[in-house]
């Protein structure tokens, strides 16, 4: 989510998943800060949703996965008017790989496994820690919801 300034919309893929029924994410360092997301990151001019979101995965986590279902669609709009992200979040599943302690991308500090119940805990971005929750307790997770435009303070 460190895009510089940009008139377009940047597109960012995400994939849900989980690894011993635990959450994985990934914290990110943004000069003092550091936060959580769900492991993913922009797609490439010519590279499909699918190719990005297997590439950042195992960029950043280690891991092989098949791309499952989208489930949310949100917007992250800076209210300085600096940066706008079409966040897309997919199930997926880990088919390989191991998750590595030597990130690709120099911003991510770790991959952690995170119990559901602690989610709510985290400073997670975008803050959707709710519809994660929801999501793995549901029989038949919602596919393809909008979410709307959700922000966390100090997102910029």
């Amino acid at each position: 989510m460190g895009a510089p300034a940009s008139e377009v919309p940047r597109v960012r893929v995400a994939a849900l998943m989980t690894v011993d029924d635990r959450v994985v994410c990934v914290r990110h360092r943004a000069g003092p800060r550091t936060y959580h997301l769900l492991p993913g990151g922009g797609v490439r001019y010519r590279e499909t949703i699918a190719q990005a979101l297997e590439r950042e995965i195992l960029e950043e986590t280690g891991l092989e996965i098949a791309v499952g279902s989208p489930l949310f669609i949100n917007d992250t709009i800076d209210p300085a008017g600096t940066r706008h992200v079409i966040n897309l979040t997919f199930a997926a599943e880990v088919t390989g790989g191991e998750i590595t302690s030597h990130p690709a991308d120099r911003r991510v500090e770790s991959v952690d496994l995170v119990d559901p119940d602690s989610l709510l805990t985290l400073d997670l971005r975008p803050p959707i820690a709710g519809f994660i929750l929801e999501a793995l307790h549901s029989d038949q997770p919602c596919s393809g919801r909008y979410l709307g435009s959700l922000f966390a303070h100090g997102d910029s």
